[in-house]
């Protein structure tokens, strides 16, 4: 990301780092942001589920996408058609070889997403994939490159750089905290999960894995 981003702004590793944070950040909360409102209307427009495993509004996949789709495709940001169909086969792959591994070889269950049992499923793939993703994960790209992106190298021109990458560094911190807790801690230390804590609450959800 270094070579990527960093040269044509002149900018230190720190200052990358930082970024890099944020992406990660803002991808999570976008997926979630996404996941929430497509199953809203998946699910008739009636209840509205909170997605994710974590406590905080983030899906990890699509941080990895995120990266995949800086790493691969924003060199070719002058070219939209390019940085598209880049983002549309980078994650599509991504997705299915992670449902392939996850439920065709592990056999995790339940399964985190099955477009067997999802709307506009056309061109599915063993529930792993379908024609509406692939291209929602190319749009996406899209506003990854020619937005998030530059929203981001805008904080970091503006905001003083220690001020940027402390703040940018710690919101990362607490995501991946929340990551680590819900997907590894309470495995180790037999500790109640988010989703555990927000049924007890009342809150629908949807949890994914065991």
């Amino acid at each position: 990301m270094n070579k990527i981003i960093g040269n044509e702004n002149n900018f230190d590793r720190l200052t990358i780092i930082g970024i890099a944070c944020l992406i990660i950040v803002l991808s999570g909360v976008f997926g979630w942001v996404y996941e929430v409102l497509f199953y809203y209307f998946n699910g008739g427009m009636k209840i509205i589920y909170n997605r994710g495993s974590n406590f905080l509004p983030w899906i990890n996949i699509y941080f990895y996408g995120a990266m995949l789709v800086t790493f691969f495709a924003y060199r070719h940001k002058k070219s939209p058609l390019k940085v598209f169909l880049i983002s549309l086969i980078v994650c599509g792959l991504l997705e299915l070889l992670s449902g392939m591994v996850l439920y065709g070889l592990i056999r995790i269950e339940p399964r985190c997403w099955n477009y067997n049992e999802e709307i506009l499923n056309f061109g599915n793939i063993g529930g792993y994939i379908c024609l509406r993703s692939v291209l929602f994960f190319g749009f996406s790209g899209l506003l990854l490159v020619y937005g998030m992106i530059p929203f981001c190298i805008y904080l970091a021109k503006k905001i003083p750089r220690k001020i940027f990458i402390i703040l940018s560094i710690s919101l990362c911190a607490i995501f991946l905290i929340d990551e680590i807790y819900n997907f590894l801690i309470v495995r180790i230390f037999s500790l109640p999960r988010a989703s555990q804590i927000y049924k007890s609450l009342g809150i629908k959800y949807i949890y994914f894995t065991k």
